[in-house]
């Protein structure tokens, strides 16, 4: 008797977990990519590295992955995206001036160099 009334306390706690799981895809995210306004010069390798490497999270041309439409996981994805164009957005990097553009390249060099991005 114990038997059945913990499977059935067991098939309980699965199903309202499977309907949490299912309410949570409801939950809207912001996963927009606004239009950017200018590119970062810089010589066509670093270019394209700096597109490779860093504008999934640093800018406006986001590739959403497949796994950023299932929440949790989309909300997780979404928060650090948002940081990463909070600290440096390539997308409006003419926005920065100068002082900030090379304040930004050398944390974003000592980031590299630490070994603390591309995470």
């Amino acid at each position: 008797m114990k038997h059945i009334f913990r499977w059935t306390v067991i098939r309980w706690m699965l199903l309202g977990l499977l309907l949490i799981l299912v309410v949570m895809q409801f939950v809207p995210v912001d996963r927009v990519n606004p239009p950017g306004e200018a590119e970062v010069p810089a010589p066509a390798h670093v270019h394209a590295i700096l597109r490779r490497a860093c504008y999934d999270c640093h800018s406006h041309e986001t590739v959403w992955p497949w796994y950023s439409h299932i929440a949790p996981l989309s909300w997780l994805l979404v928060r650090d995206v948002q940081e990463g164009r909070a600290e440096v957005n390539f997308s409006t990097w003419n926005q920065y001036s100068t002082q900030k553009q090379v304040k930004k390249l050398q944390e974003s060099w000592k980031e590299v160099q630490e070994g603390d991005m591309p995470p």
